[in-house]
């Protein structure tokens, strides 16, 4: 198992230095520099400003700089909020963001597999039909589209809920953010749970634990149950992934001054230390946690050890 998982950190580091370079050659392509503004700055001023932010080096020199900044820890000064540094923002923002993020994950594991299971154990019915429909919707639906929808329905026309941050108290803010981050995952993982759950319960070994008289509800605790939830425990690193680019879209549209506002709000003023802070924290979160899922799946299999 040892060898395993340090197969699996070391394959990780060349992964985070491609995002760090890619990010940082993307951010320096795009057209715009944060200091453009109506007002036309003198030479010497801009030279001043290029020269206090090593803008004046050549691209190779400024990656190595900010390539060692950030091995330090150091992910650099913010250009448009000058008071603040990229780290001090970013830990600004991140409880926020963290905090959707989770709760937004376990409402989706567990509506995802609650309607995933209804929907195996009661296959080719209505039920089951309802299941995969709602599913099938919720899969082609994207974010940006459900967001705006659940805020006209719930906080515009009835008013149970504020349609933004600003309003309302602390649990109602966060009820459509959630709904809204977790509708698409919720989708996803009940059609995985269904289509494993499936698969096992026609397994040889459920035959012959229904054949020695088991109840339903018995086999799929005790017999199912883990084997049908292997396949969603793969799915875990690409959902973290949905969460994290959508909370980008959600953050925006409900005004959460998270993760994913300061990152639009990065790319508006062109801030490029702040874009590449957080396209590293959250390539470095992808990272992490499809390792975790691969660690986990390891213990939980220990086929998978021996490859």
């Amino acid at each position: 198992m040892l060898r395993y998982a340090l197969k699996r950190v070391v394959g990780a580091i060349p992964t985070l230095f491609l995002v760090v370079a890619l990010a940082f050659l993307m951010v320096r392509a795009a057209p715009g520099g944060p200091f453009d503004s109506e007002r036309v700055l003198p030479p010497e001023v801009a030279a001043n400003i290029q020269r206090a932010y090593h803008l004046d080096e050549s691209l190779p020199q400024q990656f190595l700089r900010y390539l060692s900044g950030v091995l330090h820890g150091d992910l650099g000064p913010s250009f448009r909020y000058s008071d603040y540094s990229v780290g001090e923002l970013i830990r600004a923002s991140f409880p926020l963001s963290a905090r959707l993020g989770i709760l937004a994950l376990l409402l989706a594991l567990i509506v995802g597999i609650a309607a995933g299971l209804v929907g195996a154990i009661r296959r080719d019915t209505f039920t089951d039909r309802v299941v995969s429909a709602v599913a099938m919707t919720g899969v082609s639906v994207p974010v940006i589209v459900i967001a705006p929808v659940l805020v006209l329905v719930f906080a515009v026309q009835l008013g149970w809920v504020p349609a933004g941050w600003s309003g309302g108290r602390d649990v109602a803010r966060w009820i459509l953010p959630v709904i809204a981050l977790a509708l698409p995952q919720i989708a996803f993982i009940a059609r995985i749970t269904r289509s494993s759950m499936i698969d096992v319960l026609e397994s040889e070994f459920i035959r012959t634990a229904r054949a020695q008289g088991l109840q339903t509800a018995t086999i799929i605790r005790h017999h199912a149950m883990k084997p049908a939830l292997l396949p969603l425990l793969s799915y875990l690193g690409p959902a973290v992934v949905g969460l994290i680019t959508g909370a980008i879209v959600v953050e925006k549209i409900f005004g959460i001054p998270g993760l994913g506002y300061l990152f639009v709000q990065g790319a508006q003023n062109r801030d490029f230390t702040l874009i590449l802070g957080l396209v590293i924290l959250y390539g470095t979160l992808i990272v992490v946690f499809n390792l975790a899922v691969d660690l986990l799946y390891g213990v939980l299999d220990p086929r998978i050890r021996r490859r």
